[in-house]
């Protein structure tokens, strides 16, 4: 336990991270309550500027605000025993229904408790953490539904060019797809950024969280899956590729890496469930920089970099996503609700007629009939085909349109 004026001086301290030039507005602020009867969860991968966004919606509340940031070293002993105290002395800094900002909930043992007992109390409460199963299994088992959950991810391609002050076009798509849209490289371009990044989302997020006695396994397939973006690649190949002792493992490993936000699987598209689950899915990273830096290419490898993009730009939707192929005969790349999307650098007449059919098959597939779409870096044509036409357009302005994450 800490004795309450410890906590109280700790407490007392407490600043909002500061916001650093130059500073942007992300998207998410705007489809984000200022006020709710639910608590307001932004979760996401480190470094992405989850703080920052939480500094951000302070500044739009009137009034006194509570804020406490749980990673802060001067916490490490605080335990379920002095949510009490805690209690009080929110009440105290921040009386009446002033709103409660938590930073990094993972933190904190039983954080759900203190959550529920403050949203008891007739209080807002924002919350931020970087494990997707910790806000999302946990909390809802604690709070049975009395939560709002949103996804805050590195900066997207329009972010990226309100940052650096720069137009949509070939030119500044070239640059994210290098750079990424971590905030802190962003600014500063140093890759032991996001190399220490990688290093930290490891130990802490996955080693710390999970008891893991080593993480050699772990790191190895983190850098395959970064190095490997956009192939389909079976538990049984990862396990055998890496000699990873067991696919049990494996499997594990993967869920440890997505739940931090690292990288994400895309299942194949099929109207069979047991065909969904049996095939290999396909994996992406979180970012394209900490892709590039962590696992370095001897090609420009632009082809991939822009693969990745897109598939950020359609996970940042939170609607279903699949890849669809026949094996030796066709593949497309995305598979959503309304489109299918083929992506690739530059359409040229030797790719030209698989590109074309693979959308078209993909489109074709069960449901509703969907939109074929060709991504490339910086190509605009309309091309028929077998009774359909197909939209060549450039990435840069498919990404420039895209609406703003729900």
């Amino acid at each position: 336990m800490i004795l309450k004026d410890t906590l109280s001086t700790i407490l007392r301290d407490q600043r909002p991270l500061p916001v650093d030039a130059p500073e942007i507005q992300r998207e998410l602020l705007a489809a984000v309550p200022a006020r709710s009867a639910q608590a307001i969860v932004l979760t996401g991968v480190r470094r992405t500027g989850k703080s920052v966004l939480q500094a951000q919606r302070m500044r739009l509340m009137h009034g006194t605000s509570f804020y406490c940031n749980l990673e802060d070293t001067r916490l490490f002993g605080l335990t379920p025993q002095d949510f009490p105290t805690f209690l009080e002395l929110v009440d105290e800094i921040a009386p009446g229904k002033a709103a409660v900002f938590l930073d990094e909930v993972q933190e904190l043992a039983e954080w759900q408790r203190l959550v529920r007992a403050l949203l008891d109390r007739g209080r807002t409460v924002c919350i931020t953490g970087s494990n997707a199963s910790l806000l999302g299994r946990e909390l809802g088992a604690k709070l049975t539904g009395r939560q709002m959950t949103f996804e805050l991810f590195p900066f997207s391609y329009t972010e990226y060019l309100d940052f650096r002050r720069l137009k949509p076009g070939p030119a500044s798509l070239n640059g994210f797809l290098d750079d990424g849209g971590f905030p802190a490289f962003v600014r500063d371009g140093d890759p032991r950024v996001l190399q220490e990044l990688l290093r930290d989302i490891v130990q802490r997020d996955i080693a710390v969280r999970h008891g893991l006695r080593e993480t050699r396994h772990v790191m190895n397939l983190a850098l395959f899956l970064l190095a490997n973006t956009g192939q389909a690649l079976s538990m049984q190949r990862l396990t055998k590729s890496l000699a990873i002792p067991t696919v049990g493992q494996t499997s594990r490993y993967l869920e440890f890496l997505e739940d931090a936000y690292l990288l994400f699987h895309v299942p194949k598209f099929s109207s069979s469930f047991k065909q969904r689950v049996v095939a290999p899915p396909k994996y992406y990273a979180i970012d394209n920089g900490l892709r590039r830096v962590n696992s370095p290419q001897s090609t420009a490898d632009v082809g991939h970099r822009l693969e990745n993009a897109i598939f950020t730009a359609l996970r940042r939707r939170r609607a279903p996503l699949a890849w669809a192929g026949e094996r030796d005969a066709w593949e497309c790349d995305f598979v959503t609700g309304s489109e299918a999307i083929q992506v690739c650098a530059e359409l040229t007449p030797a790719n030209r007629d698989r590109e074309v059919r693979g959308v078209l098959e993909a489109a074709a597939l069960p449901g509703a009939r969907r939109r074929p779409v060709i991504l490339t870096l910086n190509q605009r044509d309309r091309l028929h085909a077998d009774g359909d036409v197909i939209e060549v357009l450039p990435a840069w302005e498919w990404m420039s349109r895209q609406g703003k994450p729900a």
